[in-house]
């Protein structure tokens, strides 16, 4: 039998997500242009996304959940622990969306709900 964890949310990002999605971002972009999209998630209000939409807008593949990081996001769900919203960021010159923090997040609760609701700031 297939148990179910209902997933819990932050309200809100927390600080530590927003200095990774800085990080990750700054490669794909100038510094200057990542800390203004960094500003723009931070204002922006939060959104809900379901999780296989958001693998289909990122063209990113689903990590193994042998994935260390899924596997320790995964025990956080069973465990009732809130999860942090992802950042996301359209690319819309390549129409797709960079998940700026959170990629590992999003592999772990698509493993147990592709259809799950996952609130994001999306800019």
């Amino acid at each position: 039998m297939l148990m179910e964890y209902k997933i819990k949310w932050l309200s809100e990002p927390e600080e530590h997500d927003y200095i990774a999605a800085l990080s990750f971002f700054s490669l794909l972009c100038d510094k200057k242009t990542a800390k203004a999209r960094m500003k723009e998630l931070r204002r922006t209000k939060m959104s809900e996304f379901k999780s296989k939409d958001i693998f289909r807008a990122a063209w990113l593949p689903l990590l193994a959940v042998s994935n260390h990081h899924v596997k320790k996001d995964q025990k956080k769900i069973k465990a009732g622990q809130k999860m942090s919203p992802l950042l996301l960021i359209r690319d819309s010159a390549n129409g797709k969306v960079v998940i700026a923090d959170g990629y590992h997040r999003l592999c772990a609760i698509y493993s147990f709900d592709e259809d799950a609701l996952i609130p994001c700031k999306i800019v």
